[in-house]
């Protein structure tokens, strides 16, 4: 019996000292974690470049004084400058601009940032002109300016939202829906629905698909007389649509109010399979597989975030092109065209750290519970007095030696060895705190004996609790 009591402590004593380690290893760990996680990276090797980053394309334009271009919209409406490429359907703005003294100013694409500062001016100059005149301020012109194709007006500046708009401001450099939106919200009648732009495309004839199909035959690309590609970027042309050959078709930027050639469907039923790039001036067209899933999104995603820097600049379309593959390649890595998503390593602290702290408090737990049992024990037995404990002891001690065995029998003289002991010390008036000592030994004695009898009731915890009852 002893054998077993002896196995059964050690036994809890091992398990103290592992909920002791792991609730220690929990704490490290996670303390050791914070600040630190898996920095796993990966992505398109496409170039973050963007056009404004790149040496100027385009020569430097010259343009007059804030005074000078006020002077100028005195006299006209309407003042182009020289190189000024912004066109805009005339009857629409007219009609939007009905009742109200509009006029627009348009200046080449590339203006610096002081040229810009100079066009801003223009309009508190023209304001100016007209006050020293006597005109009430409710009968000023209304002045918009045009950089590039980007149109503001006051303190507005309008941008294309939509497919079919920045179609028409890249693909046409035509900015009548925006100038029309800005004349309506300066004029009092924002609230009005706008037309969006007029749809200028047709189906190419067999001739006209017969100039651009042959080269694309031969060399993949046609260059239309007037377009400005050069070179297609062969490295990123092969990352954005997988090392298949791709073919492209450059064409300048088509005139506003012309049908003109929609290449792109009828290239794509010529070359099913292949991945066709159409580029009309600065707007870029994909077609081929997948692009019902994917064409909106990279033209989208391309001109959401380079069309401002677009509309201001006169950029090559070996540049254009070469961005718009890096948003392709983007894509893709994002799971698009049947490519699989990269390999992701498995990170053990996003699984590990949250359930850490309930290891901790588990192990904590438990740990206090091992621990509480014997000092429990002892205390429940400490409550009654020395004298009170001392007779109660004794007295179990005389009942249960009528059920041991003789397994139990040593357990059981030292038992009452101890509770001589401790009547002797109470005798000789010793310290309480010896006298408990062997009391206590006395105690675990008899509870190893209770733990082994047949019968409940005979430990000492539950045989004192019932006599104080």
């Amino acid at each position: 019996m002893n054998d077993r009591v002896f196995r059964r402590s050690l036994i809890t004593q091992f398990v103290r000292f592992v909920l002791a380690g792991v609730a220690i290893v929990c704490v490290v760990f996670f303390v050791d974690a914070q600040g630190r996680g898996a920095d796993v990276t990966y992505g398109s090797p496409a170039s973050s470049e963007q056009p404004e980053n790149t040496p100027p394309e385009v020569p430097t334009v010259s343009l007059p004084s804030a005074a000078e271009m006020a002077a100028m919209l005195d006299a006209e409406p309407v003042v182009r400058l020289p190189g000024a490429i912004a066109a805009w359907d005339a009857e629409r703005v007219r009609q939007a601009a009905e009742g109200h003294d509009v006029r627009i100013i348009a200046t080449p694409p590339g203006l610096t940032k002081e040229q810009r500062v100079a066009l801003a001016e223009v309009d508190s100059e023209v304001g100016l002109a007209f006050e020293d005149r006597g005109i009430e301020d409710d009968e000023e012109p209304i002045v918009f300016t045009i950089d590039g194709t980007r149109v503001s007006g006051s303190i507005y500046e309008v941008a294309a939202s939509t497919l079919d708009e920045w179609r028409a401001q890249f693909g046409r450099n035509d900015v009548t829906v925006p100038l029309v939106t800005l004349i309506n919200e300066l004029a009092g009648s924002g609230d009005e629905p706008i037309e969006g732009p007029a749809d200028e495309r047709r189906e190419p004839t067999a001739a006209e698909l017969e100039v651009v199909a042959t080269p694309l035959r031969a060399t993949g690309r046609f260059v239309a007389p007037g377009a400005s590609l050069t070179d297609v970027p062969a490295d990123a042309s092969a990352e954005a649509f997988g090392g298949v050959p791709a073919m492209y078709a450059a064409f300048p930027v088509q005139p506003v109010g012309e049908q003109v050639p929609d290449y792109g469907p009828a290239l794509t039923r010529l070359f099913p399979g292949t991945p066709i790039v159409v580029l009309y001036g600065s707007w870029i067209e994909y077609h081929g597989p997948h692009a019902a899933e994917f064409a909106d999104v990279a033209a989208a995603g391309y001109y959401s975030q380079f069309g401002g820097v677009l509309g201001r600049g006169h950029y090559p379309q070996d540049n254009v092109l070469r961005l718009y593959l890096g948003q392709i390649a983007d894509v893709r890595y994002a799971g698009l065209f049947d490519r699989p998503l990269p390999y992701t390593p498995f990170d053990p602290l996003s699984v590990t750290l949250p359930a850490l702290p309930w290891i901790f408090a588990g192990c904590a737990a438990l740990l206090l519970a091992l621990s509480a049992r014997p000092l429990l024990r002892r205390n429940a037995g400490r409550t009654l007095g020395t004298a009170a404990r001392l007779g109660g002891l004794s007295a179990l001690a005389v009942e249960v030696s009528g059920l041991t065995d003789r397994a139990e029998d040593p357990a059981l003289a030292r038992a009452i060895v101890h509770l001589q002991a401790a009547r002797d010390a109470v005798a000789k008036a010793l310290p309480d705190r010896h006298v408990h000592r062997l009391l206590d030994a006395a105690d675990a004695e008899l509870d190893r004996i209770g733990r082994a009898v047949p019968f409940q009731g005979y430990r000492p915890a539950d045989y004192l609790r019932r006599q104080r009852a």
